[in-house]
């Protein structure tokens, strides 16, 4: 099935070419010419392609940073491979930008996959990097971007689930011990509205894709299953339900229903502001905001108090343990549009920048390559086991999306799900059970569309 936000141009953009195996469609003056790309696990920095000479284009949501950090790095690189020209372009708009700009195959050389792109539409704009079964044992996280055994895509690092605090904030408030479940953090959040005068969580509903982050916590953080996310949820009925022992999923949206409904978070959510949060929680306004591990050194960074600013795991207990998923970022991927020197040219330079840039130190994520330490915003994890989703099973790559799409729950690829349960708590239009009702609704109306065998309770 089309991703419903890019079927619209598939009216209007012919696309150009596909991949088999590790071959490639390069453009050049209007021709099309095959491209024997090296797996970017046989490269050999600093000795091969050294007469490549290229100039490529890196797309980035990291507006922030897009003119020094990363200038850096195209900098370092460019004294191993001078005659590759490295250049970057940060997008505010990214994922509105990309849907528009991938059909032409006239974007640049080197991207972030857009959440909208669904597995099997992979291969029309990417360039295969290898082998899944290989590059799966050297870097981490790329479940989610290999389709028919290629890898499409390797995300920038991970982050693990959980949630980012004010340290001070929380003791101030009378807290000496982290929650482990939905009521406990909501106990704790109503001491912070009793006891200080921080807003005890911060949604970031103006900005929209921060609603959206909850999503990335029904799955392994509430669920303790990796086969949760692209299987489980597939085939099960009514996922949506209400647990006795308040996992899974709806535990989730509980905590973020609950919070808005008792006054918990910022007084208009409309007027958020995500570059002005950052300053805010470091500083202590805000006590909390559930966001992947990847923000917590923009939080650090954005004040005079970067060890107020930690992270919990998110508060959930499975069986009597705690879970997190490690999931990956943002995953690179390579214009399969582009010449074929730019194609090799971005392969060099994304092996560089997985593999010996000082990316995943400086942005406190998780590494790419799996044989490298943890980082040190997850020191507060101790007893919570890390674990990332497993692969979909052969045959049902895109079984996931399916549903996802045709039932338009949206979970992962959509934000407005998620502000929905925000507004009506605001609101007081709906309750929780209702909307999670509807949700089942759709869902199974989805899988009984699509033919999906479901699971015996």
């Amino acid at each position: 099935m089309k991703s419903k936000k890019l079927i619209a141009l598939w009216t209007a953009v012919t696309l150009m070419g596909t991949m088999a195996g590790c071959k490639s469609s390069g453009t050049q003056g209007g021709e099309s010419t095959s491209v024997n790309l090296p797996g970017i696990d046989t490269i050999k920095l600093g000795e091969d392609y050294q007469d490549i000479q290229a100039s490529i284009k890196i797309l980035t949501n990291r507006t922030d940073i897009v003119d020094t950090v990363y200038k850096g790095y195209a900098e370092q690189f460019m004294e191993l491979y001078p005659n590759i020209t490295v250049e970057y372009e940060g997008i505010t708009d990214y994922e509105q930008s990309l849907n528009l700009r991938l059909p032409t195959g006239d974007w640049g050389d080197i991207c972030y996959i857009p959440t909208s792109v669904a597995k099997n539409e992979m291969s029309e704009y990417f360039a295969p990097l290898g082998d899944y079964a290989t590059l799966d044992q050297i870097y981490n996280f790329l479940s989610d971007k290999n389709f028919g055994g290629k890898q499409y895509g390797i995300p920038n690092g991970g982050t693990a689930g959980g949630v980012i605090y004010n340290k001070r904030i929380w003791k101030e408030a009378g807290i000496t011990e982290l929650p482990s479940t939905p009521d406990e953090f909501l106990d704790c959040l109503q001491k912070i509205s009793d006891n200080t005068d921080a807003i005890p969580l911060y949604t970031n509903f103006s900005a929209g894709w921060p609603m959206g982050a909850w999503d990335q916590y029904i799955g392994i953080s509430a669920t303790g299953d990796p086969d949760y996310m692209n299987n489980t949820i597939v085939h099960t009925k009514d996922p949506f339900t209400k647990r006795d022992d308040m996992t899974g999923p709806y535990a989730v949206y509980y905590i973020l229903y609950e919070s808005v409904k008792r006054h918990l978070v910022e007084d208009d959510p409309a007027s958020s502001d995500w570059e002005a949060s950052k300053g805010m929680i470091n500083k202590g306004e805000i006590a909390s905001m559930v966001l992947g591990s990847w923000a917590v050194d923009q939080c650090k960074a954005a004040g005079s108090s970067p060890e107020d600013v930690g992270y919990m795991p998110f508060p959930i207990t499975v069986d009597g343990r705690r879970y997190a998923s490690g999931d990956g970022n943002y995953a690179y991927a390579i214009n399969n549009k582009a010449t074929e020197d730019n194609q090799i040219a971005a392969m060099v330079y994304l092996k560089w920048l997985l593999e010996e840039s000082p990316i995943f130190k400086d942005e406190g994520t998780i590494p790419a390559l799996k044989n490298e330490p943890l980082p040190d915003s997850l020191s507060e994890f101790q007893g919570v086991e890390i674990i990332a989703n497993n692969p979909s099973p052969e045959g049902e790559e895109t079984l996931f999306n399916d549903v996802n799409n045709e039932s338009e729950v949206g979970i992962n690829n959509n934000d407005y799900p998620d502000c929905e349960i925000l507004e009506s708590a605001l609101y007081g239009t709906r309750d929780l059970d209702t909307i999670m009702a509807e949700w089942n609704a759709k869902w199974s109306a989805a899988q009984e569309s699509l033919g999906v065998a479901l699971l015996e309770n």
